[in-house]
């Protein structure tokens, strides 16, 4: 193991594992030890395509030699190739490029309230979120989350959020004021436990939307650009939201996020209302093209397909070996949760530690599972033998 300390120049508000990465190739990593590791997080759902993809690796050094950087002052043509190609997988109209998912979450708070006081000519500001959610650490994104211990130490927090169970209609009914103007939920639920919405709740939230003059809001961070085994979540449950966040998978590890909005809800980010300096920049917006193009060219989604089935069958299995230590298994394509009757620290520890396989929490006793688009029938048991030796030793 790397004897790594944390720089003394550097703020201490990360829980780092004691292992410092310096290199990466397809789903594989190594420390500044040498030591090999299976990444099975594909860096939290960013690296989708795995580590440097050489399609979207070759674009970029292109971009290097040509062009970094320009404000939005001026057309940058990447930001439109993109913009075109999210609006036809989505079937949404327009997009904003930033640089995060919290940025792009604000901006879709942003615009909701926009919407709803310039374009609908309302007073609404109010946004109903949902319990367990987890939509980014910016003053407005932390309050929109619905998780507490994000929130301590911030007070006092922005108005404008009401926080409901999931899967609850009947609390969304009345938790829905006069000053309502959106719905925001992720469909599947990462951070929180990887918890899936209910089709039919989702069907009737877009009903409520459109009986109360609602925008419903998707959280596709996380869910977004392949992760759930469609391009969007949304696509899954039969429903057209007004507009949705990305960022994670779109860049391949670039930073890159976006608002993607229907045009009647775009029109209220008009000139000088939203922006920002780095977002859309020719590197970030080729990274995103780059990512999209290796998808559709090599049929990614299939992909996902066969490795969630693959994956599936041996976390059932795991779960039959140990009866008293799985609880369920549970989630949508590659962003899988394996709920535990113990804590999962211990069994996510020891596959990284001792068997060189990176897993994920998501909440004290959940392991969450978000391996890249190219993983390996091999790579496949090579994780899951990892965690079975963790929950035997736990």
């Amino acid at each position: 193991m790397s004897t790594v300390t944390a720089p003394m120049h550097l703020m201490n508000n990360y829980a780092r594992w004691p292992i410092s990465l310096v290199k990466g190739q397809g789903n594989q990593v190594w420390d500044d030890q040498g030591k090999e590791y299976l990444d099975f997080t594909s860096g939290i759902a960013v690296t989708s395509l795995g580590h440097v993809p050489p399609k979207v690796t070759a674009k970029l050094h292109e971009q290097l030699d040509t062009l970094w950087h320009c404000s939005n002052l001026v057309h940058v043509p990447q930001q439109g190739v993109l913009a075109e190609k999210l609006s036809r997988l989505s079937g949404l109209d327009q997009a904003f490029f930033c640089n995060s998912g919290a940025e792009a979450n604000e901006g879709l708070i942003k615009l909701a309230r926009r919407y709803a006081q310039k374009v609908k000519g309302t007073g609404r500001y109010e946004i109903i979120t949902f319990e367990q959610s987890f939509h980014g650490r910016t003053l407005a994104t932390l309050t929109a989350t619905g998780q507490e211990k994000v929130k301590d130490g911030f007070a006092p927090l922005p108005q404008g959020f009401v926080t409901v169970p999931y899967n609850d209609l009947d609390a969304v009914k009345a938790a829905i004021t006069d000053q309502t103007c959106a719905i925001m939920l992720e469909l599947v639920q990462g951070e929180g436990g990887v918890h899936p919405a209910e089709e039919a709740w989702v069907k009737a939230l877009r009903e409520l939307c459109d009986t109360h003059g609602l925008l419903l809001l998707v959280d596709e961070i996380q869910t977004g650009i392949g992760r759930t085994g469609t391009w969007f979540a949304f696509q899954q449950y039969d429903v057209k939201p007004d507009a949705i966040s990305l960022a994670k998978g779109l860049g391949s590890g670039f930073p890159i996020g976006a608002v993607v909005a229907t045009k009647e809800v775009a029109e209220a980010f008009a000139p000088g209302t939203h922006g920002t300096t780095f977002g859309g920049n020719p590197l970030a917006t080729t990274a995103g093209i780059a990512t999209l193009d290796t998808m559709e060219e090599e049929n990614i989604l299939e992909k996902v397909a066969k490795i969630n089935s693959l994956i599936i069958q041996k976390l059932e299995q795991l779960k039959e070996q140990y009866p008293d230590k799985v609880v369920t298994v549970r989630g949508k394509g590659l962003l899988l949760g394996v709920e535990l009757s113990i804590p999962a620290a211990n069994a996510v520890n020891y596959a990284r530690e001792q068997k060189g396989v990176i897993l994920l929490m998501a909440g004290p006793n959940v392991v969450r599972l978000l391996p890249s688009f190219i993983t390996t029938e091999a790579e496949i048991k090579q994780a899951v033998a990892a965690l079975s030796e963790g929950l035997a030793q736990s």
